[in-house]
């Protein structure tokens, strides 16, 4: 059966998350059903990583193995006009080799956060951003999130359900840096093979503490030594978090 990866854009509000659940509609839910309109026979989309409740991707991947050799342009144009009304897109449709995997073919993945640091509230951002109204040192803040890259044990920054066999991660990248017209916006960078469970939004909320006068960059180091949840800030919002994009 013909593989095909799949480029995928979602705004994750209103989904229970990446995975098909019992609970709610899902992005990879609403793939399949879609797929399978068009193609005549069920089909399992697999991702490259399972996004929680309201956290949006602007480039995950996906494979999906289909019946006949479809032409790859038809396939994303038939995929987007059976997702509809649903907030999916498929941006791009590639045939690959059997061999390949979205998720454990991946050699990197990387997630953007986005803090919106001003006193008025968002009115159309409100789902897709993190308010603070509070001042943050987004300086302080980039010192600290280097406290963090490279090879560490991540448990304080791993929730509790994580499935992830070791807590052991290579962060090749955190950045903070503020952004837009007004410098109201704070976007934090995370590049890495591999994530823990909610690792991203720990860092985050942690992050949070150190722009707010409430910690020092010590404190982050401290956290992530003591190898305990507790020790770290607590996680930030699903909604300011977006996968960017999975390379191979």
């Amino acid at each position: 059966m013909p593989r095909f990866k799949l480029t995928v854009e979602y705004d994750g509000t209103g989904f229970v998350g990446w995975q098909r659940q019992e609970t709610g509609p899902s992005v990879q839910q609403a793939l399949e059903e879609a797929i399978a309109r068009f193609c005549g026979h069920p089909v399992t989309v697999s991702g490259a990583g399972r996004t929680d409740a309201g956290v949006h991707a602007l480039g995950q991947c996906a494979h999906v193995d289909l019946d006949k050799p479809w032409e790859a342009e038809r396939v994303r144009e038939a995929c987007n006009f059976h997702l509809r009304p649903a907030a999916v897109s498929v941006l791009d449709a590639q045939p690959m080799d059997d061999d390949f995997h979205a998720r454990f073919s991946a050699t990197g993945r990387s997630y953007r956060y986005l803090i919106l640091n001003r006193q008025g509230p968002p009115a159309l951002l409100a789902d897709r951003v993190w308010w603070l109204a509070r001042a943050l040192d987004a300086d302080a803040m980039q010192e600290a999130a280097q406290r963090l890259v490279g090879r560490h044990d991540f448990t304080s920054f791993r929730s509790a359900q994580c499935q992830a066999k070791s807590p052991v991660k290579t962060l090749d990248r955190l950045a903070v840096r503020r952004t837009g017209e007004a410098g109201d916006c704070i976007e934090i960078a995370a590049e890495a093979r591999s994530f823990l469970h909610n690792q991203v939004r720990a860092m985050v909320g942690t992050l949070e503490r150190v722009g707010a006068g409430k910690w020092s960059p010590d404190h982050v180091s401290a956290a992530l030594a003591a190898r305990d949840r507790a020790a770290a800030g607590p996680n930030a919002p699903p909604h300011g978090l977006y996968l960017t994009g999975v390379t191979y």
